[in-house]
Formats: structure tokens, sequence, C-alpha cells
């Protein structure tokens, strides 16, 4: 059991190691709900009929360049500045006779509403109560501190970075070491959780921090405490399907 026992994140909680849990947020602690829909509403009560279709292409570009573009929303000056790009890009995709920009600016602000994964706080709560610090790590411009807090998980959490403040987006170690710091946790005393083997696995292991894999869709085999040693071939990380197992995993609880 020993080999287990080291490669799983709970061994290390057990010993008194684990200082501290990093979380990606998109995915893993929130969940946007579908824009488009709420776009078309939008702008049906400004009186501009467009097809779900239509609110779906607008979005999906508005996303894309959003994506490209977040690092640009460091401060509060520079993410007025990258929300008026991204509305003009919903404006030009719509091409709606009469549609002004201060309108476009509005209905995308409002069509962006996120809410807290259902497992989420309980999951952050139970982590507290064993003394771990918990430092939210993701890819987002410098206002996820305001959507965390609207979500009801900001008393939940002990900081915040976003890739726009640190200037470089995951996978890059920088956002990492930036949460370590916040956590007060050496990378061997912390353990980073999100859904995206990329950004999130492949960044936290370049910053020397185990990780595991949330699969909330189900697409790779789920593992237990005692499974570990055999995770999928070659696997170096342990996989969840809910927040809600998280606790139980990193504390090695049955």
């Amino acid at each position: 059991m020993s080999g287990a026992q080291d490669a799983w994140p709970g061994g290390a909680a057990r010993r008194g190691c684990l200082r501290a849990v990093l979380l990606d947020a998109l995915g893993t602690l929130v969940a946007l709900e579908p824009p488009a829909p709420r776009l078309r509403a939008e702008l049906e009560r400004r009186g501009y009929a467009v097809s779900d279709g239509a609110a779906e292409a607008a979005f999906a570009a508005e996303i894309s360049f959003y994506l490209e573009h977040h690092l640009e929303g460091r401060d509060d000056c520079s993410l007025a500045a990258l929300r008026d790009r991204c509305a003009g890009v919903i404006r030009r995709t719509l091409d709606l006779p009469g549609l002004d920009h201060a309108t476009a600016r509005a209905v995308m602000l409002a069509s962006l509403s996120f809410c807290a994964q259902s497992d989420a706080a309980p999951a952050l709560r139970e982590l507290r109560e064993h003394g771990l610090r918990l430092v939210v790590a993701s890819n987002w411009d410098c206002s996820l501190p305001e959507v965390l807090a609207g979500a009801g998980l900001a008393p939940l959490l002990d900081g915040v970075v976003t890739s726009a403040t640190v200037g470089a987006a995951k996978p890059d170690r920088h956002v990492f070491e930036a949460a370590l710091a916040i956590a007060c946790a050496a990378p061997e005393e912390a353990l980073h959780v999100g859904d995206c083997e990329a950004h999130d696995l492949a960044g936290a292991a370049a910053a020397g921090v185990r990780g595991v894999l949330l699969d909330r869709r189900g697409e790779r085999r789920p593992a237990s405490p005692s499974e570990a040693a055999a995770e999928s071939e070659g696997a170096r990380f342990p996989v969840i399907r809910k927040l809600a197992q998280l606790p139980a995993l990193v504390l090695e609880r049955e």
C-alpha cells in the first residue's frame, strides 16, 4: 500500500503535510448559465428580435474573443475597455439595425450569470473545517472575486488568483505560484483541483503541485483512495466526478 499512499494526495494530508487546496473556478466551483437565451430575452425587452441561432453565434464569437484577450482585463480600467471590445464583437455579429454600442454592452453584461456548483460550498466548508487553506487559481479577468462573491463562495475562500492579474494564463506555472504565495504553502504542501488536464493538471505539475482532475461529465473512470495505484494506466493523478468527493479524497477517508 505504500506506493498507493505516496501517489494519493490524501497520504500527505494524513501526515499533516497538506496545507492548501488550490481550485479552478469555471466548471469546478461555478457554472455559467447559458448566455444566449438570456441575450435574446434582453434584446427582445429592448425591441430587438433575434433568433436562437443568431444569439448563439453572437455569444460564441464574444466568448472566443474574450478567451483570446482575457489577460487584458487586469484592473477596473482595462476590464472596462475589454468589455467594450467584447460588446463590439456581439454588436457586429448580430448586425442589428439601430443597435448601439451602449445597448450591446448592457445586454451582454446582463446575459452573463454565474452560479455556484451545487457541491462547491459543502466541499469547501468541510475542507476548511480540517484547517486547509483554499485559494482559487483560474484563467479569468480581475472580476473573478466579484463573481465568487455573487455565487456565495467568497467567505469560504482564503484568496483568489486570476491569470489577468498575474499576466499569464494556465498552464503557466506563475498562476499556481501566486496562489501558493497566498496560501503560504510550498508546492509539496498543496494540491490543485480542476476540470482541464491541459490547463489545470499540466500547469500544477509545472509548479510542482499535485493535481486532481474533476470529471463532471464522466469521461474518465472515477477513482477512490484505495484505487489510486491502479488509476488508468500511466495516469499521474486521481479523478473525481463530483467536488463532494474531494474531502474524502484529500483526507484519505472512506
